[in-house]
């Protein structure tokens, strides 16, 4: 067996209502004063109320901080920073989607007493040092599965975004409450929600660091969400179906964590900072022309997944033929979900699309993990067959 490394979060409680008893979490842990990190949308709702009921019932400080943006740019994450600075805080709650999930990381870390670096420098794989404050992680989507990562993505121009990556970024406590999904709009379930089964996909065949914990929870991931995500989209009540949801995204998340996406990822990223497609849509858009490529590398990989994606559907013949059965059958749930399906349904001009191929080519800590090489003229024709 090829040796391998698998972390993930400390402790994961998966169960309805678990965000109103936060304040027994930070109890635990010596906690007295907390920020909560999300954004506008949330506070317009009011899902984060049971929670911020709960920790000022047990006497606790609070300070909100709602200003984060989709694909948070850096001004945001560092004004974030400065008010957990200021105010001392001792532990740190992301609340809401990846975009404040990310923020919270790199804040309870920037903002630590003892913390001597600046954003600039935790850029990249593991240039971060040091401690963090204790990090309470509750998602509102189910997709990302940035609960449970390693990764924060910041836009750190008008087209361009940088990550960082350390295991410091996982929490102390992930905490999955499917209540808190049960408001999700159609088409922000189905785009978060292909998202993560493009995590797991990816997780699944990925070149370098693939594994059997991974390999474990993406299949896993994939049964729970394929047989999910039609009800979740179409009957956002029903509460199995959003609680498979949420579990599946966050197995999705542990997955890709240790066996790194590839080039759906890297070509829906040019996407985002372009055209600021949410990401979830952007993977969406081009995911069955990435399968479709790298096809010739991981059919016998597709195959495997196939009756896990479809269980009722009898996919028969060759690995070939199953393989090629699973993207158009993927297209076809895609469809269903009413999610746009050609870039030029999200007003991309075609002479743009050099650009994006150009801008795909940068991704290489994506593209490393492809099972296919891919060049600037691959990319190219993977975004005109997806135009």
């Amino acid at each position: 067996m090829q040796a391998f490394t698998f972390a993930t979060s400390q402790n994961i409680i998966c169960e309805t209502g678990a965000a109103s008893r936060l304040a027994e979490l930070c109890q635990q842990q010596d906690v007295q004063s907390v920020m909560i990190i999300t954004d506008p949308g949330i506070q317009q709702l009011g899902l984060h109320l049971p929670t911020l009921e709960g920790l000022n019932q047990a006497g606790m400080y609070v300070e909100l901080f709602t200003d984060v943006q989709a694909d948070p740019p850096e001004s945001v994450v560092l004004a974030a920073v400065d008010i957990a600075r200021q105010t001392g805080v001792d532990a740190i709650i992301g609340f809401g989607g990846g975009s404040s999930l990310d923020v919270a990381k790199i804040v309870a870390l920037l903002a630590h007493p003892q913390c001597m670096q600046q954003l600039a420098d935790i850029y990249g794989v593991n240039n971060a040092r040091g401690q963090r404050l204790p990090l309470y992680q509750v998602p509102t989507t189910a997709g990302t599965g940035s609960e449970v990562t390693l990764v924060a993505i910041v836009s750190t121009g008008e087209t361009t975004k940088m990550g960082a990556v350390t295991p410091l970024f996982l929490p102390d406590f992930a905490i999955l409450d499917a209540d808190l999904t049960m408001g999700l709009p159609p088409q922000v379930t189905a785009a978060t929600g292909v998202d993560a089964m493009v995590h797991a996909i990816e997780a699944y065949t990925s070149k370098l660091k693939k594994n059997p914990m991974s390999d474990l929870m993406a299949r896993e991931a994939l049964r729970l969400m394929s047989g999910s995500i039609q009800t979740a989209v179409h009957k956002g009540s029903d509460k199995t179906a959003r609680e498979n949801m949420l579990l599946g995204a966050m197995l999705a998340g542990q997955a890709f964590a240790n066996s790194p996406v590839a080039a759906v990822h890297a070509l829906a990223y040019p996407l985002g900072g372009h055209f600021h497609i949410p990401h979830g849509l952007s993977n969406s858009l081009v995911l069955p022309h990435v399968m479709r490529f790298n096809i010739s590398e991981t059919a016998g990989l597709y195959a495997e997944l196939a009756p896990i994606i479809f269980p009722d559907e009898e996919i028969s013949g060759g690995v070939l033929e199953v393989s090629t059965r699973l993207i158009e059958k993927i297209e076809e749930l895609i469809r269903d979900l009413d999610l746009p399906v050609r870039l030029r349904d999200m007003d991309i001009a075609e002479d743009f699309l050099p650009k994006l191929a150009e801008d795909a080519m940068l991704q290489t800590r994506l593209l490393v993990n492809n099972r296919r090489e891919v060049t600037y003229q691959d990319a190219l024709e993977i975004y005109t067959a997806a135009y």
